[in-house]
């Protein structure tokens, strides 16, 4: 398929409605953005049909390893970018892969299994790809912004109030606890569709609906399961994606990360270990609004030493779903427990 889908404000509206709260069901949806029941139930039938829109539950990743992610830069021969790329997509460990210019020819963050494949994976098997000229990482040591907090921002505050018995509101971090078999069960399908209902659940493992329900709420209280709505960004009108390495003074990268982490283009903001030691991954309207950021927003911030700018060209996988143009393919969190 090609990428010339496109979204009106009704389409717009929603999703803005669903990054609100992911989980509402269709009646306040469509109370929320002034339609019926029936046009949200078949606008959001055609999303999800035409590949341009999911709702998924992002997971802990404490479920299945015991390290932090590593940003990946990766400078490549010449001519062999967009082969490197499509086989590092395919690497499991793979979470986020885009081609850029700028630091390095492909950016992407990686999920190593466990410290035990750190090594193996960064100093073996991505530099082992054909193609690859050198790699450099950067550990991530604590984030500052999450993208499933990044919102488009369209619905005024009485539409907002309609959503607020269905909003999850993100909680401070609890300490992981193991999964039983049942729950771990509910966590798989919950990353499959987060909009799930406890019915569905039900059905689907066998249970009876209130033991359904106690699953769903137990596993979003305790946030092993996040939803997001999984959308491009080029699709919302946010045609620019960058990532930003900055170097701060040692006193300053606490409130250097805090104050990007809550900037509206924000997708990934985290401390780093590395070159860098704040890496801003956000979404722009466009170069004029990457300008503004840059000598407005950005300059205003105490402490920076200095910021390099890559930009992505293309992603290719974005949270381990594939990516083409703005349709969403193949691909998900890699649901192995931990022993």
């Amino acid at each position: 398929m090609n990428g010339d889908f496109a979204l009106d404000d009704l389409d717009l509206d929603l999703v803005s409605a669903l990054q609100e709260a992911p989980r509402a069901p269709i009646n306040a949806l469509a109370d929320a953005v002034g339609s019926s029941p029936t046009t949200v139930g078949r606008r959001l039938q055609r999303m999800h049909a035409e590949q341009v829109l999911r709702v998924i539950g992002q997971l802990d990743w404490t479920l299945v390893s015991d390290t932090h992610p590593r940003h990946v830069w990766i400078t490549t021969a010449p001519g062999r970018l967009q082969d490197v790329a499509r086989q590092v997509a395919e690497i499991p460990e793979a979470q986020y892969v885009a081609m850029a210019t700028g630091r390095a020819d492909v950016y992407c963050t990686v999920r190593p299994l466990g410290r035990d494949s750190v090594k193996d994976l960064l100093t073996q098997r991505l530099p082992s790809v054909p193609g690859v000229v050198s790699t450099q990482s950067d550990l991530v040591l604590k984030p500052f912004g999450r993208a499933e907090a990044w919102r488009i921002d369209r619905l005024d505050a009485a539409q907002r109030a309609v959503l607020d018995p269905y909003r999850i509101e993100a909680q401070e971090s609890v300490a992981p606890q193991a999964l039983s078999g049942q729950e771990w069960e509910a966590t798989r399908l919950l990353h499959a569709d987060a909009r799930l209902t406890s019915s569905d659940l039900s059905r689907a493992l066998g249970v009876s609906q209130s033991t359904a329900h106690r699953l769903i709420a137990g596993l979003l209280e305790r946030q092993v399961v996040r939803p997001r709505v999984e959308v491009e960004p080029g699709l919302l009108g946010f045609h620019l994606e960058v990532a930003l390495s900055l170097s701060t003074e040692p006193g300053s990268t606490e409130e250097v990360g805090q104050a990007l982490g809550r900037h509206p283009s924000a997708r990934y903001v985290s401390m780093v270990a590395g070159n860098a030691t704040v890496i801003h991954q956000g979404v722009f309207r466009g170069e004029e609004h990457l300008a503004d950021f840059l000598s407005h927003d950005l300059a205003v911030l105490p402490g920076i030493r200095s910021v390099e700018v890559s930009v992505v060209l293309d992603v290719l996988r974005r949270y381990w779903i594939n990516r083409s143009g703005h349709r969403l393919g193949q691909g998900g969190f890699p649901l192995n427990p931990r022993c």
